[in-house]
């Protein structure tokens, strides 16, 4: 086969060298190394005018899909020698195919359950993905971005590789949305919640979402409150106020509670790009396109904003004073003695009856006396009482130790006089066995 094949070809090389050269070029078309004349229309004056013929000028094709705009999605991995990491929405130079342009990436990651996550930077040593606009490039196509077109540049030029795999997807880009309000009004389990939305129709596109408080209690979005559970503008004469929300929760909240809503919103892409006309000035000049948000503060001397509600502060609780469980006597009587209050804290003020001072008379006195002397005779009495009754345990304790040691070298006694007949009898029957 290859042989009838080459065979063909030679046969027709033959034949072609034999016609003129006008003639050949119909039938065969240029050969490959012959030189052509291009002539390009519209092209604006500024390319003559620069034109350096030492950077000649490539020429090529596009097929019919390429020529549209739309958003592509691409594999993207930082460059391991490029020191920083890139930030979404920071613009950067694509080339992509014959087209280099400026874009702008939102980078995200696919999570387990196929949501497209936006991802603020790019990931330390991961692929992510790149949604950017621009001219559309059939998937598998290499990608190479760089940051700046300046020579000057002390670190690695590129920044990232990457690899297009799908143009014109329609893949929606999520990130985390937390919506934070607290209650105006407490009902049972019912709350009207403020300073979470701000007007009745954001209120409808939440109705049904699952909110949570600090505390844990979890609830729902019902709808809009009405006038006059709420605000009751129209008795004051004022305008109705919008964004309060009524819920629903497990429990009662309370006034303190923090209400807060997590969702997902969509993330637009910019529909920006910006082609790079390098060729339509001269090669001292550098081209100069979209700067990032870090070099406009780093030119105009700016200083990066700080918001105070996201820096961290020192957590400050006041200790929360419960009020004592007041149980009634007519129930504590009822209660068995373990149930019933016995570690009641001392009054700080004594009672009436303990300040009040006490004039006795002096035959009162004389009983109180004569009271005090027999507590007295029976204190001493009690106390001369318990000395005897420790000396005597003491004699006690001493009498059994010494019976004890004498019980002890008796048993010993016998145990070795027991184990000496034990050994004689095992003797003599040794003696007659032998």
């Amino acid at each position: 086969m290859k042989k009838e094949i080459e065979l063909r070809k030679q046969m027709n090389i033959d034949e072609l060298n034999d016609l003129d050269e006008d003639t050949r070029l119909e039938i065969e078309g240029f050969r490959t190394g012959t030189y052509l004349r291009l002539e390009i229309h519209d092209v604006p004056y500024e390319m003559v005018e620069h034109f350096d013929p030492h950077h000649p000028i490539l020429v090529g094709g596009i097929g019919l899909g390429e020529e549209n705009v739309g958003f592509m999605q691409a594999r993207l991995k930082r460059h391991r020698w490029h020191k920083k990491v890139l930030k979404t929405r920071d613009p950067i130079i694509v080339s992509v195919g014959w087209r280099r342009y400026q874009t702008i990436p939102v980078y995200a990651i696919e999570d387990s359950n196929g949501r497209h996550r936006m991802l603020k930077y790019t990931p330390e040593h991961m692929h992510c993905l790149a949604m950017f606009f621009g001219p559309l490039a059939p998937p598998n196509t290499g990608v190479v971005a760089i940051q700046n077109l300046s020579n000057s540049q002390a670190s690695f030029r590129i920044t990232a590789t990457a690899v297009v795999l799908e143009y014109n997807h329609a893949a929606k880009i999520m990130k985390k949305l937390k919506l934070v309000g607290e209650p105006c009004k407490i009902f049972k389990k019912t709350a009207l919640i403020k300073n979470m939305f701000t007007s009745d129709l954001e209120i409808a596109r939440f109705e049904g979402a699952a909110i949570r408080t600090v505390s844990g209690i979890r609830g729902q979005v019902k709808k809009a409150a009405k006038e006059e559970i709420g605000n009751q503008p129209k008795k004051k004469g004022g305008q109705p106020k919008e964004g309060i929300a009524r819920c629903t929760f497990e429990d009662k909240i309370k006034m303190s509670d923090i209400v807060f809503l997590r969702a997902w919103t969509q993330v637009e892409v910019p529909e920006f790009y910006n082609p790079l006309t390098t060729a339509l000035q001269s090669r001292d000049q550098t081209w100069q396109g979209m700067k990032t948000t870090a070099e406009l503060r780093r030119e105009k001397n700016l200083p990066i904003p700080v918001n105070k509600e996201s820096l961290y502060k020192p957590i400050e609780r006041k200790p929360r004073k419960f009020n004592p469980v007041v149980i009634p006597k007519s129930l504590q009587a009822q209660l068995p003695f373990p149930s019933k209050p016995k570690d009641m804290p001392s009054r700080a003020k004594p009672l009436l009856e303990n300040r009040r001072a006490v004039v006795m008379e002096p035959h009162q006195r004389k009983v109180r006396t004569m009271v005090q002397h027999l507590q007295l005779i029976k204190h001493h009495k009690m106390n001369k009482r318990k000395m005897k009754e420790d000396k005597k345990k003491k004699e006690l304790e001493v009498q059994k130790a010494k019976e004890e040691a004498i019980s002890k070298k008796r048993r010993r006694e016998e145990r070795r006089e027991r184990y000496r007949q034990q050994e004689k009898s095992k003797k003599k029957t040794r003696r007659n066995v032998d």
